[in-house]
């Protein structure tokens, strides 16, 4: 499948009425708020404060997200990622596939813009049809154009992932770089109710950023993916990534040459 018109209307979009340096400054900001102020900026929502880190976020973190997801999918399952050619990662003593992806329902769980379910979704023939559940309500507005942009037939619904009770018609849960911004208690009902859906049959992705520090709760959650038949994962894979991104990554001062990500799977 062919990302790039995509990834072309996105920038359409968020440029209209922003400009290149506008947007570099907010990145600047917003990648700050995530690396240096994460707690604080989730609790309070500020991480989203404005038209500029919303841009920044659509446009550099978005493309990211969705070949990242992509190219771990394909990993874990043997489908082939069409819109990541160049995506390599070190395969030594890993595992077959352990699951086959198949056309269904795809659940995003914190969808953010969207890109995680839609990544996983444009992976199957037909595409499979997805649902976004995001507390955010510009999030949602994005996933909307996400899901409308490639071609698939969606909806979102406000909500916390940590609240979500998931469909028993679910081929596929998505949970990308979310259960860390959850709370304790919220992790918990997440984690049984994904235990459920694995026992009836639904594959789950979890991915959380590479460092332990914001994931406390790992171990805990790798402990229970295991006996299931699922697996843990660390990823680090070279990805040759938009122009948009590649071009405010370096007026940013930043460096997404090799994506680093873990993961929890569980699939049939």
């Amino acid at each position: 499948m062919n990302i790039d018109p995509f990834y072309a209307d996105l920038e359409k979009r968020h440029f209209a009425n922003l400009t290149f340096s506008e947007v570099t400054r907010a990145l600047r900001a917003l990648s700050s708020a995530y690396v240096e102020r994460r707690e604080s900026a989730l609790a309070d929502h500020r991480a989203l404060d404005g038209a500029g880190k919303r841009a920044a976020f659509a446009l550099y973190y978005g493309p990211i997200h969705f070949e990242l997801i992509r190219a771990i999918t394909e990993r874990l399952t043997g489908n082939p990622s069409a819109s990541a050619p160049g995506a390599t990662a070190d395969k030594k003593g890993l595992p077959p596939p352990i699951h086959t992806l198949k056309p269904g329902l795809v659940i995003d769980l914190g969808c953010g813009t969207g890109v995680a379910g839609a990544a996983v979704a444009t992976m199957t023939t037909p595409k499979s049809r997805v649902i976004g559940i995001d507390t955010h309500p510009w999030t949602l507005e994005e996933a909307r154009f996400t899901y409308k942009a490639l071609g698939l037939n969606a909806e979102v619904r406000r909500g916390s992932a940590g609240r979500t009770r998931i469909p028993e018609n679910a081929t596929f849960v998505v949970g990308a770089f979310v259960v860390n911004e959850l709370k304790a208690a919220e992790r918990e009902d997440l984690l049984r109710e994904l235990k459920a859906a694995v026992a009836r049959g639904t594959a789950v992705l979890i991915v959380e950023p590479i460092s332990l520090r914001i994931s406390p709760w790992w171990e805990e959650w790798r402990a229970a993916f295991l006996p299931l038949g699922g697996r843990a994962d660390e990823w680090k894979i070279r990805i040759d990534l938009p122009p948009i991104v590649k071009r405010l990554a370096k007026s940013s001062s930043l460096r997404p040459d090799a994506l680093t990500a873990r993961s929890l799977f569980c699939g049939k």
